[in-house]
C-alpha cells in the first residue's frame, strides 16, 4: 500500500512534519504568539468561550474567536504546552493545502496539482504560520473555502461545494471578521465585471438559504459579545477594520501599536511571504518574455479561463491593501495558495538543466533556512526576546513569602504566558514602595538591562542577580527579618491583574 504513493507526497508530509521540530522546541517569543497563546490559555482555564479575555477583567476585542476556541480545545486535549497551542494551526494549514490541491487539480491537472500543494507548504509565510500561535491561518482556510467552491460552481461542478462556499465565509468571519468577507468578495466582484457572459452558473448556489447558513454560524458570537461586554461591535467593526487601515498612526488600538508602513508596502511583503517562489516566478516570467514567449503567455492566458481567477484571487489582498499603511506581512496569506497554482504552472515545466536543480533546490529552501533557525535561538547563540527561561529560573529558587516576578515597566506578553499570568507590572516607585514596606520575605524584580543601576539604588547591597536574558536582569532582593512577616502595608499586587 505504501509502495503506491508516489515521491512528491512524502516530500510534503515530511515538509509538513517537519514544521512539528519548531512547534515542540522554540519558545513563544514577543509579541504576537505569546500575546495570543495567553488568551487562549485564560479561555480554557476560565472556561469562558464567548468572549477572548486580553487579561483578567479586560476583554480582547480585537478578533474572533475562532482561532482562541481551536487553541483552548487543543490545551484541554493536549495539556499546556507549545506544541499545543500550535498545532490547530498546523491541521488548518493542511486543510488550505488540501483546497490548493483540489482546486489545481481539476484546473491545471494532476501534475501542476501536486507542485501547487508542494511550492504552497514550502513558501516562507506558509512554512512559519503552519506552526504559528495567531489567527490568519483559520482566517485564509476560510477564504480559500470560498474562493475553491466558487470555482468548482462557475466551472459547473456545483454540488456540495455551493454550500461550502457560505460555510467559508462564516469560518472567516469567525476567525477575522467582516475582512474575509472582502477578501472573497473582492477578486469575484472583478471577475465577474470582466466575464460576464460566464456567470450563469451563480444561479445554482443557494444564496438565501447559504446566506442564511453563513449568518446562523457566525452572527450568534457577534450578539453575545456584544452583550455581554458592551462596546465590542464599535472598536472590532470601525476601530479594527476602519482606523485601523485609514489612519497609519491609529492611536485607538488597546492591544498594541499601529504599524506606519509606506502604501504600497504589501506587494514588497508578497516576495518576503512567498520566498522562495516568489522570486523564482518572477525571473521564470521575466525570462520567458527575453525569450519571446510572451505570446504564448498571454495566449494561455486567454485560452485557460483558471487563470484570470487565479490572478484576481492572488492580487486581490494586495490590491485591497495597497493603499493602507498600517500592514503587516502575514495579510499576504490569503494570496499564498493561488499564488502557488499560477507558479506551480511554470515551475512543473522546468524539467531540464539547472532549472530543474534550481526548482528542487526551491522545495527544501525555506523549511531548511527557517528549521536552522530554530535550532540557533533554542541554542542561545541569537537571543529571543522571550521570557521562558527567566520565569524557569525563578520558578526554580522562589519559596512561599517570596514575591511574584515584577517586571520593572511594560510587562512582556511571553512573561505572563509563562508565569500563568503571576507576573506583575510594576513601576520603579512601585518597586520602591514594596521594597520599603518589606511585604515579602524575598522580593524578585526584573529590571530592564539599562536600568539596573538607577532602580537598585540603596539596596544593591541587598540584591543578588539570579539570572538574565536579553532584555532583563532578575534580582533576588532579601527584606529585613523583623519587618518582612508584618502582612501587605504596602501596595497591594495583584498577581493576577498582570
Amino acid at each position: 500500500m505504501l509502495k503506491r504513493i508516489e515521491p512528491w507526497f512524502w516530500v510534503l508530509a515530511a515538509v509538513l512534519l517537519s514544521r512539528f521540530i519548531g512547534m515542540t522546541l522554540f519558545p513563544f517569543a514577543d509579541t504576537t504568539e505569546p500575546r495570543y497563546a495567553e488568551i487562549a490559555r485564560l479561555m480554557a482555564e476560565s472556561g469562558d468561550w464567548i468572549t477572548p479575555w486580553f487579561e483578567p477583567g479586560v476583554p480582547f476585542w480585537g478578533k474572533p474567536p475562532l482561532s482562541f476556541w481551536a487553541q483552548a480545545a487543543s490545551l484541554k486535549i493536549f495539556g499546556l504546552s507549545e506544541f499545543a497551542l500550535r498545532l490547530p494551526a498546523w491541521f488548518a494549514t493542511v486543510g488550505i493545502v488540501w483546497l490548493t490541491w483540489c482546486l489545481a487539480k481539476y484546473a491545471r491537472g494532476a501534475l501542476i496539482a501536486r507542485w501547487s500543494a508542494l511550492v504552497l507548504s514550502t513558501m516562507a509565510l506558509t512554512y512559519i504560520s503552519a506552526g504559528a500561535v495567531m489567527t490568519d491561518t483559520f482566517l485564509v482556510f476560510g477564504t480559500t473555502l470560498s474562493l475553491v467552491s466558487m470555482w468548482f460552481v462557475l466551472s459547473g461542478r456545483s454540488g456540495y461545494w455551493r454550500w461550502w462556499f457560505f460555510v467559508g465565509l462564516a469560518i472567516g468571519l469567525l476567525a477575522k471578521g467582516p475582512l474575509a468577507v472582502v477578501l472573497t468578495v473582492t477578486p469575484l466582484v472583478l471577475w465577474a465585471a470582466i466575464f460576464r457572459q460566464r456567470l450563469q452558473p451563480l444561479k445554482r448556489l443557494p444564496w438565501f438559504l447559504g446566506s442564511l447558513l453563513t449568518l446562523v454560524i457566525a452572527v450568534p458570537w457577534y450578539v453575545l459579545a456584544e452583550l455581554k461586554t458592551p462596546g465590542f461591535l464599535n472598536y472590532f467593526i470601525i476601530g479594527e477594520h476602519f482606523s485601523r487601515f485609514l489612519d497609519p498612526g491609529w492611536a485607538g488600538d488597546l492591544y498594541g501599536s499601529a504599524h506606519n508602513r509606506p502604501k504600497g508596502m504589501i506587494w514588497v511583503f508578497w516576495l518576503w511571504a512567498s520566498f522562495p517562489w516568489g522570486i523564482i516566478g518572477l525571473v521564470g516570467f521575466g525570462w520567458s518574455v527575453a525569450r519571446g514567449k510572451t505570446k504564448e503567455l498571454f495566449t494561455g492566458i486567454v485560452e485557460d479561463t483558471s487563470t484570470p481567477y487565479l490572478l484576481l484571487c492572488a492580487i486581490a489582498p494586495m490590491l485591497f491593501f495597497t493603499l493602507a499603511g498600517n500592514t503587516l506581512w502575514t495579510y499576504i496569506l490569503p494570496s499564498l495558495p493561488f499564488s502557488a497554482i499560477l507558479i506551480a504552472g511554470w515551475v512543473s515545466k522546468l524539467d531540464l538543466g539547472a532549472w530543474s536543480r534550481v526548482r528542487s533546490g526551491a522545495v527544501l529552501l525555506a523549511p531548511v533556512l527557517i528549521t536552522l533557525f530554530v535550532f540557533i535561538g533554542i541554542s542561545g547563540v541569537v537571543p529571543l526576546k522571550t521570557e521562558k527561561q527567566l520565569i524557569g529560573r525563578y520558578e526554580s529558587v522562589h519559596q512561599t513569602g517570596d514575591s511574584p516576578i515584577l517586571y520593572i515597566g511594560e510587562l512582556p506578553f511571553s512573561a505572563r504566558f509563562y508565569s500563568l499570568g503571576d507576573a506583575v507590572e510594576v513601576t520603579s516607585s512601585e518597586l520602591k514602595s514594596v521594597l520599603e514596606n518589606d511585604e515579602y520575605t524575598r522580593v524578585f524584580a526584573a529590571i530592564p538591562n539599562g536600568a539596573v543601576d538607577e532602580v537598585i539604588g540603596p539596596k544593591a547591597a541587598d540584591a543578588q542577580k539570579v539570572g538574565e536574558n536579553k532584555r532583563y536582569q532578575l534580582f533576588s532582593i532579601d527584606l529585613p527579618p523583623d519587618n518582612s512577616q508584618n502582612g501587605p502595608v504596602g501596595p497591594e499586587l495583584n498577581s493576577k491583574s498582570g
